[in-house]
């Protein structure tokens, strides 16, 4: 039984017994640093240099262009589509690796308005979380624009009373980016249906980090990213999922010729393919896409290891840990924690909230060699955050109780109120 207060001791002891430790060997952490950004920007894979540097120097240096045939340049976004449907509940051959979230989301967005146009012409509303992250809320803003559609937004404890029948579409962030809380999917999406409502689900914060099962929930559409925690690198490829049911009803509106029938036939008509496939755009960017390929690795080494169940059990447990140490260690320093006690309510992160300071608190952390990131409230109902995530895959206990320590250091010594740390950097 662990202490009230966990100790470093009772932390090393579980990183010792942990069963996943093993996987953290995948991926090139930096010396002397605790990396609790994961949910912003995943660590390098291992493998990830040498196998970017193939696709540069022989595939693309020596092969040129017969690699679209010889190193399956052309079906890789299907092929790393088919790794990411194993992590959130898809069947091979219904997700596709390509573009943004922004890009995929606008796609998925306007075609699931075309089918509540054409199924239930009556219904007016999309509806979404006011603190959804806000590109997603801007593609819908524009959308709405463009069709005549009016965007409603709600707080989280809104949204059901909130699903009318005036309303088209319910899209959602599974994990807010901001609080860490997550949404019930599968009871969602069925309040949803009750009333002829499509979903869209946004899964950038839980796609590698909680498990999801988008099939079992009976979601229509979703889309996430590939950089953060399935590890693709920076500005890597986004993805794509449609329910089997709704993949060939409609073109998706940027019908561009890698989502033709027959791209290479080149007919000045456009011919959609059938299947996911057709939620393609342009060329894809293929030394990308080898990079998520690689972050996607480390989940198939998950797997027997007990995969996303395991991880999720791991996820659970640093960030229960990290927040039992803030209460007792760091009581009295002005922090709240925004992130769900309850354990089925939140995702692998966890925010702290704080009245003043919380940028530059951040800010000391990192100089420190503990790098979590700042998100700014509203000055009204959602205060600054100071956001930590906790990626199983390479996050240990001992680094958790380490953060928290060094967090602790922080507020006792006052450091976080020199002025280099105040100064605002463009990305926090």
């Amino acid at each position: 039984m662990m202490n009230l207060t966990p100790t470093l001791q009772d932390c090393e002891l579980l990183d010792a017994q942990d069963p996943l430790r093993a996987l953290r060997d995948q991926f090139d952490l930096p010396p002397g640093v605790i990396y609790l950004d994961g949910n912003s920007l995943g660590v390098l894979p291992k493998t990830a240099p040498a196998r970017v540097a193939h696709a540069v120097t022989h595939e693309w240096g020596t092969d040129l262009i017969k690699s679209w045939n010889t190193a399956g340049w052309f079906t890789l976004p299907q092929r790393v589509g088919d790794k990411i449907a194993h992590v959130i509940g898809a069947q091979p051959g219904e997700v596709i690796a390509a573009d943004s979230t922004s890009i995929n989301l606008f796609k998925v967005l306007a075609a699931a308005l075309h089918i509540a146009a054409a199924d239930h012409p009556h219904k007016t509303k999309i509806v979404s979380e006011r603190s959804n992250f806000p590109t997603d809320l801007y593609i819908a803003e524009a959308l709405c624009k463009e069709r005549g559609y009016t965007l409603q937004l709600v707080e989280a404890d809104e949204i059901a009373a909130a699903m009318q029948a005036d309303v088209a579409v319910l899209m959602l962030t599974h994990v807010n980016y901001r609080t860490g809380a997550m949404h019930d999917m599968q009871a969602l999406t069925a309040q949803a249906h009750a009333q002829s409502i499509l979903t869209v689900w946004d899964l950038a914060h839980s796609a590698g980090a909680v498990p999801v099962d988008l099939n079992g929930s009976g979601a229509d559409f979703a889309v996430g990213c590939g950089y953060k925690y399935l590890n693709g690198g920076p500005g890597a490829p986004a993805f794509v999922w449609v329910h089997p049911q709704h993949t060939d009803r409609f073109w998706q509106p940027l019908a561009g010729w890698w989502g033709h029938a027959a791209p290479f036939a080149f007919t000045p008509d456009y011919q959609p393919a059938q299947g996911i496939t057709r939620y393609q755009c342009g060329t894809q960017p293929i030394l990308s896409l080898t990079a998520l390929d690689c972050g996607l690795d480390a989940f198939l080494a998950a797997e027997s290891l007990g995969g996303m169940a395991a991880l999720r059990q791991k996820s659970l447990a640093l960030t229960g840990l990290f927040m039992q140490l803030v209460r007792t260690r760091l009581h009295g320093h002005g922090f709240g924690i925004a992130t769900p006690a309850e354990e089925a309510l939140r995702g692998s992160q966890v925010s702290l909230t704080r009245a003043a300071g919380a940028y530059a608190i951040v800010q000391a952390l990192i100089a420190r060699g503990v790098i979590g990131d700042f998100r700014a409230g509203d000055g009204g109902q959602h205060p600054d955050i100071l956001r930590f995530g906790f990626t199983p895959l390479y996050v240990g206990y001992a680094d958790v109780w380490n953060a928290a320590d060094q967090l602790c250091q922080v507020m006792a010594s006052g450091e976080w109120q020199d002025a280099r740390f105040t100064q605002k950097h463009a990305v926090t």
